[in-house]
């Protein structure tokens, strides 16, 4: 990994990050074999600037975000903007107080936690039955199907109105006047399922205490992808922006 410091950091700081990846890879059985650490005027936060994951597998034992088959249920873990609520809850505490509730805040902070999507994967490809997974990271939810139904050739039908975004998700996106389906969402997994494996897949869910939802279908009967939102029914396409960003910069900055 390249791991990119401005000159204020601190060693104390750097230290912690490094035994932080040290410590993550270690828990998945990653050896980390190379990379780059660096302070640089051009930087004003740290920041992996680059990373290079490689893995064996059996041709048979992995699954990609392109493997989705007609009639395939599509499902979602935790919900969306896991990461951008978890990442700009932190940055703006102090600013929202007073228009989020204090538990809501709380509940948002502790999503950093969730902000992984390896518990979620492993267990639903040892349930059997998935077809296609992705991580909902750049563009969000929407975009993540986007990208799915892309890679797998196949259109998908789904239903926003039939997921109840979790409350503190969308008090907080209503704070901060963002779309939580279109916000990033690293550690939201979303899944492709053969429709006879959904209920042991999110039962496996379940006893990992990892909420679940399911979305849609993947259907070949369907000219485009699309998705049905407040009971409208829309083309789906790939997000132009993803409302992540300007937040996060605009965090950075100090209160007027």
């Amino acid at each position: 990994y390249t791991l990119l410091l401005p000159p204020t950091c601190p060693d104390e700081d750097a230290q912690t990050i490094i035994q932080s990846i040290s410590s993550a890879a270690a828990e998945l059985g990653i050896c980390i074999v190379g990379g780059h650490t660096g302070w640089y005027d051009a930087v004003n936060i740290p920041m992996v600037g680059g990373i290079t994951v490689w893995g064996i597998a059996d041709k048979d034992s992995w699954i990609s975000p392109g493997g989705a088959c007609d009639g395939d249920i599509l499902l979602m873990t935790k919900g969306p903007a896991i990461e951008a609520t978890a990442l700009l809850s932190v940055l703006y505490k102090d600013r929202i107080s007073g228009s989020i509730t204090e538990d809501a805040l709380q509940s948002c902070l502790k999503r950093v936690t969730e902000i992984t999507v390896v518990e979620d994967a492993l267990s639903a490809f040892s349930a059997g039955g998935v077809h296609a997974m992705h991580d909902a990271t750049e563009g969000g939810v929407l975009g993540g199907i986007y990208e799915m139904a892309e890679a797998s050739g196949l259109p998908v039908n789904v239903d926003l109105d039939s997921v109840d975004v979790p409350a503190d998700i969308r008090e907080f996106a209503k704070a901060l006047n963002f779309d939580p389906w279109y916000a990033i969402s690293e550690g939201t997994l979303l899944a492709a399922v053969e429709p006879q494996s959904v209920s042991t897949i999110r039962r496996a869910w379940d006893k990992l205490g990892i909420k679940s939802f399911e979305l849609g279908v993947f259907d070949s009967k369907i000219e485009h992808s699309m998705f049905c939102r407040n009971g409208i029914t829309s083309k789906l396409t790939e997000p132009e922006t993803d409302p992540f960003w300007n937040l996060f910069f605009k965090g950075l900055e100090p209160e007027a």
